[in-house]
């Protein structure tokens, strides 16, 4: 499939024959008309533009608050959601799909939801938009006060896509790469990649008939000890990658390592090498936000306890002028959490954002030192991604993977190296124990290893694989650097 592979806009030839496959895998595929959905859109007010409601935030400074939410029925899944922007004061609204629809498997799907009209609770563990259809989407979207986002997970997301779109979302989570390797064992990374530039080829034509639809790749990745230039590279190329299709609203993200300083630098690196390299490649007009996903490994079982890194998230978010906040909730430990919990997760971490909102700590000399690192560490592997495929990212991608220059630490995908090893540093940023074949310069590599071993001699042990280990438990136990006994 690589011959096939390229960075190159799909000809609507291309679109519209791929498009009645798509449309074929469920029945509600037959449901999706472009021309009515664009005529729905453009009745949707502007109050409700995930794009328009960004763009201002970003315009001033300030940082909106997004959950994560989505139960099997509509009228219970309307009713969460109008709790998170009532009680949550929630500025965004998410609607997260269930597992058995990621997976494309919506005939699973439709028991999870017979299962839970009959039990009176949700049996999935999100919201089934495919099985449900268009005019479904639409009266969730429509009874909201608030912009609504699908979020996700799924390698192959076109349908999804189509229905959920001209359902009235305002906004699309993922990517080919985001969706596959930190998620999936045995998908093609090929071939999502080429999944995902139908989808973004479609929010290209929605954008182009005049109905901007914002694009969010996944920034966390796995979620655990991720050091910010993978993460940072991943999302660029996807931006790069969605820009080509045609998308012109990228919000870019990056997960919470812990450490405040490189939490901060991260964000305020991310937006500028965004910039940095789509002039590169020649996207002009392309919107570029940034959102900010509160800590994504183990929480603290004890409610107060989760607060506080609750909390610390919104604080790290504020002070990086990050455009959004995705939003954890004090039953993280527990599984999916109430409603109240949720709620209580937002207003907590509104309080934060509005606190700091006329503060920030990009001016400060050590984060612009560490972002200064992150974007050296960036271009290294952006450079050499783009050298591997001769100038093409899409291809470059998938070269970078089986070479390594790639890595995703603790990804599943057997695509993906997993050579890669992170430690934290005696401060708790997160570091290269062992960067394997990321192609960091002489200088970095020694930067890192300097900075693991000052938390060696610290704590009188040496530098190795058991402090990646207990700093994967660290904040479930109460602190951020894993000290070992």
């Amino acid at each position: 499939m690589e011959g096939t592979l390229q960075n190159k806009k799909l000809s609507d030839d291309d679109f519209y024959r791929i498009q009645k496959e798509v449309l074929l895998q469920w029945p509600t595929g037959a449901e999706v008309d472009f021309k009515d959905a664009l005529d729905f859109h453009a009745k949707i007010p502007r109050e409700k533009s995930f794009s328009l409601k960004l763009a201002e935030a970003k315009e001033q400074a300030m940082t909106l608050i997004q959950p994560r939410a989505g139960v099997a029925l509509p009228e219970r899944h309307i009713e969460l959601l109008r709790f998170l922007e009532d009680e949550g004061e929630a500025d965004l609204l998410p609607t997260t799909i269930d597992s058995y629809t990621r997976l494309n498997r919506y005939k699973e799907a439709e028991t999870g939801i017979e299962e839970s009209k009959t039990s009176g609770r949700s049996m999935l563990n999100g919201f089934p938009a495919v099985n449900y259809g268009v005019a479904v989407c639409r009266n969730v979207t429509g009874a909201l006060k608030r912009p609504v986002q699908v979020r996700h997970g799924t390698p192959d997301a076109r349908l999804l896509a189509e229905i959920s779109i001209a359902g009235g979302f305002t906004s699309y989570e993922g990517g080919g790469i985001s969706y596959n390797i930190p998620y999936s064992k045995n998908y093609s990374l090929e071939k999502t990649l080429i999944d995902w530039q139908y989808v973004d080829r479609l929010i290209g034509l929605y954008g182009e008939a005049g109905v901007l639809i914002n694009r969010e790749p996944f920034g966390p990745l796995t979620g655990t000890l991720v050091p910010p230039c993978v993460s940072h590279a991943v999302g660029i190329i996807e931006a790069i990658l969605a820009a080509e299709q045609g998308v012109k609203d990228i919000t870019l993200g990056y997960g919470q390592c812990g450490n405040l300083i490189q939490d901060v630098a991260a964000v305020i690196s991310l937006s500028a090498l965004a910039e940095e390299y789509l002039q590169k490649a020649g996207y002009q007009g392309v919107n570029i936000t940034t959102v900010f996903h509160q800590w994504m490994g183990g929480f603290p079982s004890d409610e107060a306890k989760a607060f506080g890194v609750i909390s610390w998230g919104a604080a790290a978010a504020a002070l990086s002028k990050a455009t959004k906040v995705i939003v954890k909730t004090p039953h993280e430990a527990m599984g999916i959490p109430t409603m109240e919990a949720n709620a209580a997760g937002l207003r907590a971490t509104k309080q934060l954002v509005a606190m700091l909102k006329d503060q920030s700590l990009a001016q400060v000399p050590a984060v612009q030192e560490e972002a200064d690192i992150i974007k050296a560490e960036t271009r290294c592997i952006l450079d050499k991604t783009l050298e591997l495929g001769q100038g093409d990212f899409a291809l470059g991608t998938v070269r970078a993977f089986q070479a390594g220059v790639l890595d995703i630490p603790f990804a599943p995908s057997r695509y993906n190296a997993g050579k890669v090893m992170p430690a934290r540093d005696n401060n708790g940023a997160v570091r290269f124990l062992d960067p394997a074949s990321i192609p960091l310069r002489a200088d970095l590599k020694d930067f890192h290893k300097e900075k693991l071993n000052e938390r060696g001699a610290y704590e009188k042990r040496p530098v190795s694989f058991q402090m990646v280990i207990d700093d994967i438990y660290s904040i479930g136990k109460g602190t951020l650097v894993g000290r070992g006994k």
